[in-house]
């Protein structure tokens, strides 16, 4: 009698402790578990930790509540300015509603994945190749809310969208090359016509102050050369004032007081003689001329 309650315990406790391995189960802290009996959900996720479900009964499923870092593959397209690119994205979520992400689609992992792809192409279609290489903030926002959109339902949050690299053609980097060459030699020539703007007015003024004091100018002559002078050259160029050439002229001039010779002898210009005398007037050269004809002396 005592052997027969004695294996009926044995078996007892090993029939309890088949149950408990086949009941135990274990949830990890970033986990939900879905526990789902003859088919149905039954109540609220589990909690972390450790729990029991009912053998043969109860199937549970653990649902990963951990952010998914999920690469967008590369997508072509065409943009509004028709320039064909690729690009491609990063799309960060996480599970908010286990029941839901089990429940409403069948691998939210890989429904999240084709909605953001196909987004990001509706993107490249709506957007011009600027706003792809410079405002990827707004584009950002709305790739993030055209996968949020149906993500909701799935149980799952989209939590950001990151455009990672835009693909060019060969032929649209040259001639973006060129259109950035262009643009910083037409500031460059800005540039340059705006100092010679200011540096002539700054001449100008100058010119005005070294007008009212000569002296002024033949100082910064002597500065020049000095400044010339101190580079070492074997050849000096020396400017000469015009202002000293015309005084040297002025100085070479007699006064008009002295005369070295006899006063000059005014003579009265040429008169037209009468009409009534029958002698023509005649011009010097006329008369120069006739003076080289014979005469006649008969």
């Amino acid at each position: 009698m005592l052997e027969e309650l004695l294996v009926a315990g044995v078996a007892a406790g090993t029939a309890g402790l088949v149950y408990l391995a086949a009941a135990a189960r274990v949830v990890k802290q970033y986990e939900r578990g879905v526990v789902f009996r003859l088919g149905r959900v039954m109540g609220v996720p589990r909690a972390p930790g450790f729990t029991l479900i009912v053998p043969f009964v109860d199937r549970l499923r653990k649902v990963n509540m951990q952010i998914v870092t999920m690469p967008v593959p590369a997508q072509e397209g065409i943009t509004r300015d028709n320039v064909t690119v690729r690009v491609d994205a990063v799309v960060y979520f996480k599970v908010v509603n286990a029941p839901d992400a089990v429940i409403q689609v069948e691998d939210y992992r890989f429904a999240v994945s084709q909605m953001a792809q196909t987004s990001l192409r509706s993107i490249i279609g709506k957007s011009d190749l600027d706003d792809l290489l410079s405002n990827r903030e707004k584009l950002n926002q709305g790739l993030e809310l055209m996968i949020d959109s149906p993500a909701i339902g799935w149980g799952v949050q989209i939590d950001r969208v990151e455009i990672k690299d835009v693909s060019l053609p060969e032929t649209m980097k040259r001639s973006m090359a060129r259109q950035a060459e262009a643009d910083r030699e037409r500031r460059a020539r800005v540039i340059n016509a705006d100092a010679e703007l200011q540096a002539s007015k700054k001449l100008a003024q100058a010119a005005e102050v070294m007008s009212e004091q000569p002296a002024a100018l033949q100082l910064r002559l002597l500065q020049t050369v000095v400044a010339v002078a101190a580079e070492k050259n074997s050849t000096l160029v020396l400017p000469f004032p015009v202002e000293l050439l015309r005084f040297l002229e002025r100085a070479q001039v007699p006064p008009a007081s002295v005369q070295t010779g006899p006063p000059a002898v005014e003579q009265a210009p040429h008169q037209a003689a009468p009409k009534g005398d029958g002698h023509k007037s005649s011009t010097p050269e006329e008369r120069d001329e006739g003076k080289d004809e014979p005469q006649d002396t008969r």
